[in-house]
């Protein structure tokens, strides 16, 4: 159980920071894009070319052409941000939620209601208008705004709920990788395809003998991501599939470490105590030691668990605010009230406010009651149906896809682009006030566990 709240701690606690830089990203891209004395600024500068170029090959192109900073975002910093998401994944079935197929069917069920049903009441609004294409738009959900307003309840939510919404979360990305993957990607050059193939598998390779070096897997990774650029894959699938290929296991154990730190530390005498209590430089065969030992704690790591940590920092307070920043301007002096009560909004509102709702809580009604999972400990059907709302605060993935539906440059996809954010947007904020105003009703008034410090 121990571990079980740290783990749950310590991914609230990243998922809150980044809930609290996404929100800070997204007000400051609206205020930017409908100030006057910014909003030229704000329009342009996404327009930039952007290289990285050794003579005349540049890797940041494609098919040739140059990248602006807009597509630098989406393609290449946002395909850092699903390399995080696939670590993400292959750890959660590997140790986490995901390994027992019948503790995270309930979660798995949910997730799928919280696609589906999202997807078909989009298709009923949609059906023969030019935003029909957009029907994958509402399936997401956003794991960090969801979880930052989990949080905001503090202990009274019992720890089951936590780990049933990071895990529906999870499988939520899953869905979302798969329909960018299957629906979003056009020309597809064989070549280059094939190309990608053989360095994915020189990496499964280097996975499989337990190569340890991230280098390794970085510069290769990078190569991929090239190749799916020019191959008309979209390239964020590229972080996904190379995420999948990195070790999970350490080279050595923890016994084993323990062993060799005991074994070097056991080789300082105590004359070496004044020695190595002042700065000074140390000696060869110290120097060596001391070097063994910092060797044994980069092998007793995983590459998985090190890249993964490593990157959340990266991934929360800089990659998703900054994508936030770019893809949520929505200029509102062209809008009218039937943009928010009709069209492209309305079905992406409905999709999440009442479509998520529906298809989790539905969902998860059919799986308890047919006997396929147990309801999640400490917890009632007010709490999952409150839960289930949260699922409908569908920002970062959401506005991705609506990017890949609408954002061709095409001026009436353009102003789809844009209703389509706001729909976002609406949709998002009203799932999570409806979400927590019910959770806090429902939810019981004292900490369930006051000794325990999981937030």
């Amino acid at each position: 159980m121990a571990n079980v709240l740290y783990t749950i701690r310590k991914t609230l606690k990243h998922y809150v920071q980044g809930s609290n830089m996404l929100l800070i990203a997204t007000v400051l891209a609206l205020l930017v894009v409908n100030l006057p004395w910014t909003q030229d600024f704000y329009n342009s500068l996404w327009n930039h070319e952007i290289a990285l170029q050794v003579g005349s090959f540049n890797l940041f192109s494609h098919n040739g052409h140059p990248m602006n900073i807009m597509a630098f975002i989406n393609d290449a910093l946002m395909a850092i941000f699903f390399f995080s998401v696939g670590l993400e994944i292959k750890r959660e079935v590997l140790v986490g939620e995901l390994r027992s197929f019948r503790q995270a069917l309930l979660p798995i069920v949910a997730a799928c209601g919280g696609m589906i049903v999202p997807v078909l009441i989009f298709f009923l609004f949609a059906h023969g208008t030019p935003y029909q294409n957009g029907s994958a738009i509402p399936m997401a959900t956003d794991i960090a705004f969801s979880l930052g307003v989990l949080s905001m309840l503090g202990k009274r939510v019992p720890i089951s709920l936590k780990i049933f919404l990071t895990t529906l979360a999870v499988v939520d990305d899953i869905g979302g990788i798969l329909v960018i993957a299957l629906f979003y990607s056009t020309d597809i050059n064989l070549w280059m395809l094939l190309g990608a193939a053989a360095v994915l598998g020189v990496l499964a390779l280097g996975g499989r003998w337990q190569i340890q070096s991230k280098l390794f897997y970085v510069l290769l990774g990078i190569v991929v991501w090239f190749l799916f650029l020019q191959a008309g894959i979209h390239p964020t699938i590229a972080g996904v599939l190379v995420a999948f290929t990195i070790p999970a296991r350490p080279l050595y154990a923890p016994g084993k470490y323990i062993h060799t730190i005991r074994e070097n530390l056991n080789q300082f005498s105590d004359e070496d105590d004044e020695i190595l209590s002042t700065r000074t430089i140390l000696d060869h065969d110290r120097l060596n030691l001391l070097k063994e030992i910092e060797s044994a704690s980069d092998k007793v790591i995983s590459p998985l668990q090190d890249m993964e940590d490593s990157l959340h920092s990266l991934v929360n307070w800089f990659i998703v605010p900054l994508f936030a920043f770019a893809n949520a301007g929505i200029y509102l002096g062209d809008l009218h009230l039937s943009s928010v009560v009709g069209g492209v909004s309305l079905a992406i509102m409905a999709g999440l406010v009442i479509g998520k709702f529906l298809g989790i809580l539905s969902f998860t009604w059919l799986a308890v009651k047919l006997g396929w999972a147990p309801m999640p400990s400490e917890s009632n059907w007010k709490m999952l149906a409150s839960v289930a709302m949260l699922g409908g605060i569908g920002f970062t993935v959401s506005l991705f896809i609506a990017n890949l539906s609408f954002g061709t440059g095409d001026p009436m996809l353009s102003e789809l682009l844009n209703e389509a954010k706001l729909g976002i947007l609406v949709g998002s904020l009203i799932a999570g006030i409806l979400g927590w105003a019910v959770l806090h009703l429902t939810l019981p008034k004292h900490p369930l566990h006051p000794a325990t410090d999981d937030e």
